[in-house]
């Protein structure tokens, strides 16, 4: 719909954008343009979350201030958080950074442990004024409930929330809009299970509706990811009847120009302040720690041995492939920790099985495995790897058949029993069934938060003795 009178209200928004910041500039122009041709005072702009990732250096040197400081100078009015903000970002940290908004967060199903009260720079709802139409915004998040807990948050299901507030904030608005970071099938149970909602802006699974989904009476929407598109919704208004007429939505790909200089120059100092902060240095180091994606090295070693320590486990276990390279001998910056390790991965602890243990180190040794590409649950390398292992010897055969190339495995001396259970340290992104699907299978699942894999990674940087401890062959082969 081209810009005219019968444009009430135009709705703009973006979704996991992913601290894409050399996009940013190029949004914000695109934005610009739209917002100017429909109106200032008829433009509703909204972000749906993942906004912030840690893997960038500018949210990690800033704690995601530079974020809120190109979403302000490009004129949201509001924004959800994704597990990105909310998983990555202590409370404090949150806090800190979203004070400086100048748009308003809406996010209905995350309280605070303990008291039930909503942060101070987040609220449940809002309504929101454009050209005489009353807009009310609910903002829900993906629900991990063992994971928000750990950073004392309540978080709740979305889809209950949401049917509890349609019908408080219906009576007080004339369109309702859903902030939905829950991903696309929840979106589809939203807009067919609860009356009342008029649009669903949606993003967590990436996913591109370059028309709407046209579900009971909503309209879902998304804008796919990494800011390469913008959605546009233009809606019709009965200023007399108050009622919604034709509403039209697309998407508005992104091109590289032009850009908000204006926003470009946000990113360019942000990208110094960060750069100054992680160019401390963190670690010295007295040898050179190789790493091997197809095999035993020592920088894999380390973290293995790391993982088991953290989390005072029998065995350690991540995979080689979220190290992105190795680290030479000399001073180690923060953010050469950040380049070397980028993914928001927290370490966990687990009960598993000799057996399960047993498939998945087999596993391992094979190249489909090792070579397999991953996506998503905070995986920020390339392939997956072999296993890196502590607190066990192998013996393998690299030349047997598939499944059959572990001679032995022993855990502190003592043969791996199929049957018995062990306390295994390792990271969360296995218990989603990503990788090696049977470290998916233990119980007692604990996890850790807020540290990142890197943190318990530098620790063991900083020990003599775990240095030395990684050329220790754990798995042996036969010859």
């Amino acid at each position: 719909m081209s810009a005219n009178a019968a444009i009430g209200l135009r709705i703009l928004h973006t979704n996991d954008i992913h601290s894409r910041f050399e996009h940013m500039a190029a949004i914000a122009a695109v934005i610009g343009r739209l917002r100017t041709e429909a109106g200032e005072e008829r433009t509703l702009t909204l972000d749906i979350g993942d906004h912030m990732d840690r893997v960038r250096p500018e949210t990690e040197g800033t704690m995601g201030h530079a974020n809120v400081a190109v979403m302000n100078a490009t004129g949201y009015d509001a924004v959800t958080i994704g597990n990105n903000e909310g998983l990555t970002l202590t409370p404090e940290a949150l806090a800190d950074a979203y004070r400086e908004a100048s748009f308003a967060v809406v996010l209905a199903n995350m309280p605070e442990a303990g008291t039930g009260t909503h942060a101070p720079w987040a609220a449940p709802w809002r309504i929101i004024e454009k050209a005489g139409v009353r807009i009310g915004l609910i903002g829900v998040t993906a629900c991990f409930p063992d994971f928000y807990s750990l950073l004392g948050w309540d978080v709740q299901d979305p889809l209950d929330v949401v049917k509890r507030l349609v019908p408080e904030l219906r009576p007080q608005v004339d369109i309702v809009v859903v902030l939905s970071h829950l991903g696309l099938r929840n979106d589809e149970r939203l807009a067919a299970e609860v009356p009342g909602i008029d649009m669903i802006l949606g993003g967590h699974t990436h996913h591109l509706l370059e028309q709407p989904l046209r579900i009971g009476g909503a309209a879902v929407c998304a804008a796919g990811k990494f800011g390469q598109y913008v959605g546009m919704i233009d809606v019709e208004w009965d200023s007399i009847g108050r009622t919604i007429g034709r509403v039209e939505a697309t998407v508005i790909p992104v091109p590289e120009l032009p850009r908000d200089e204006r926003v470009a120059k946000l990113i360019e100092q942000a990208g110094e302040e960060a750069g100054a902060r992680l160019g401390q240095v963190v670690a010295t180091l007295p040898m050179d720690l190789p790493i091997d994606w197809y095999g035993e090295s020592k920088l894999g070693n380390l973290l293995a041995a790391g993982l088991r320590r953290f989390t005072e486990a029998q065995i350690g276990l991540v995979n080689s492939g979220q190290l992105l390279h190795g680290l030479a001998h000399g001073p180690l910056t923060a953010g050469m920790l950040l380049e070397l390790c980028p993914s928001p991965i927290n370490p966990c602890r687990v009960m598993l099985t000799g057996t399960q243990l047993l498939l998945a180190l087999e596993q391992s040794l094979l190249p489909e495995f090792m070579d397999k590409p991953l996506f998503g649950f905070g995986f920020r390398g390339k392939v997956l790897g072999s296993l890196c292992v502590d607190g066990m010897d192998i013996e393998f055969d690299p030349e047997a058949a598939p499944y059959r190339k572990i001679r032995s495995a022993a855990v502190a001396g003592e043969p791996l029993l199929p049957e018995q259970t062990y306390t295994v340290g390792m990271i969360d992104m296995f218990t989603f069934k990503i990788g090696y699907e049977s470290l998916s299978e233990g119980t007692e699942a604990q996890f850790f938060l807020p540290e990142f894999i890197r943190d318990v990674l530098l620790r063991q940087l900083l020990e003599r003795q775990a240095l030395e401890d990684s050329g220790r062959l754990r798995f042996v082969k036969l010859l």
